[in-house]
């Protein structure tokens, strides 16, 4: 009988109880999975560019920014592009349908963030045709069930027509994917000349820029040029990372890494104290039989790998099938919650498997290591 088979016979001798320890340790990671997937999609903070500029006003994210900073800040050493854009929160058909559009101007837009929101030429083209047309990210898209050259209405919170109707009109002209999977798709793309010329109020103004700095610029030295050029004008800016500030701008909201870490934190607690106590309880069990090996030669080496393997076989096993699951969630539900479980998650959690496997075979095989020979043998 090889080494491992001797293992996995152990792990096997009590199936119900293997199996229930299985199942906690693959709940704990599939809580993990999916709080984790979470935090690393559904905010986009980690998918978003560390190297792209978002210049705000230093009053706050609400304050408008003159549409006139953006002559001067393209001409600002090392600044390679500039877009811009203006928020048209609303919602369709009920109020908790909130849909965020975003008025951009379609050239900027392209040369800042059309490769990491995958909008394409011909996208750009569609987009342009007509002065009410929009691009749906995917995610969104999703969510409401719309499709390309669908018309949608969405009502405005604060940014009524001149008219006075709070209601935008605007025609599906594509759905973009985003360069990949961590990408935020859940917004639409207007186009700004549309947007600020049939608006009643802040014409000429923009919540914010977006600053692709040049090849071999170091974006904060470059964000600090920015808010100096402004910082005795009338709109002083703040400008960071678009990473900086999406993750600002969720903190504005709630701590999602520590709600993360405390849930996860406490379910991988409660398991390690179970899974434990069991394998103690095992060990306790096996204690003539772990005599009778030392007896037929097996140091004590050998001894403590054969526990070990064992405690990372119920780890590896019930943790895999945790993750399964979470995958599973994300295939199903991802787009609308925005769950996206990435590799670095994975890495993260197959390293959880094994330091959690290995941690808690330790005390039971260090309690064998010490077991004596003769006093086994009398207690059977």
């Amino acid at each position: 009988m090889t080494y491992f088979k001797l293992a996995r016979r152990n792990t096997w001798r009590k199936p119900l109880r293997t199996l229930m320890l299985m199942l906690c340790v693959a709940v704990a990671f599939l809580i993990y999975g999916l709080t984790a997937s979470f935090e690393n999609g559904t905010q986009s903070a980690t998918a978003a560019s560390e190297d792209l500029l978002a210049v705000m006003s230093r009053a706050g994210t609400a304050q408008p920014l003159p549409l006139a900073q953006r002559n001067r800040i393209s001409q600002i050493e090392g600044v390679a592009a500039v877009g811009y854009s203006t928020r048209l929160r609303g919602f369709v058909e009920v109020e908790k349908n909130i849909v965020p559009v975003n008025a951009a101007d379609p050239e900027g837009l392209m040369q800042t963030s059309g490769a990491e929101l995958g909008i394409t030429p011909a996208m750009l083209a569609d987009l342009t045709a007509a002065r009410d047309r929009v691009l749906v990210g995917r995610a969104l898209a999703e969510a409401q069930g719309w499709q390309v050259g669908q018309r949608v209405e969405v009502t405005a919170f604060r940014a009524p027509r001149a008219d006075g109707s709070p209601n935008w009109g605007f025609d599906i002209a594509g759905i973009f994917d985003g360069a990949n999977s961590s990408t935020d798709t859940y917004f639409m793309v207007a186009q700004y000349d549309y947007v600020n010329a049939a608006r009643a109020e802040g014409r000429d103004t923009v919540n914010g820029f977006i600053v692709r700095p040049a090849a071999g610029v170091v974006a904060s030295e470059l964000a600090s040029r920015i808010d100096a050029a402004f910082a005795n004008s009338s709109s002083p800016t703040r400008t960071q990372s678009e990473k900086q500030f999406l993750q600002a701008f969720i903190r504005q909201f709630a701590d999602v890494g520590l709600i993360v870490r405390l849930v996860v934190g406490a379910a991988f607690a409660t398991i390690l104290m179970i899974v434990a106590n069991s394998m103690l309880f095992a060990i306790r069990e096996r204690t003539f039989e772990i005599g009778l090996l030392k007896t037929l030669g097996f140091r004590n080496g050998a001894i403590m790998g054969l526990i070990l393997a064992e405690s990372l076989l119920i780890f590896m096993v019930g943790g895999l099938i945790g993750l399964g699951l979470s995958k599973l969630a994300t295939l199903l539900v991802g787009s609308q919650l925005g769950l996206v479980l990435s590799v670095p998650v994975l890495v993260k959690a197959l390293g959880i498997m094994v330091a959690f496997g290995l941690l808690t075979g330790l005390l039971p095989a260090l309690l064998a290591m010490n077991t004596n020979i003769h006093k086994t043998l009398r207690a059977r």
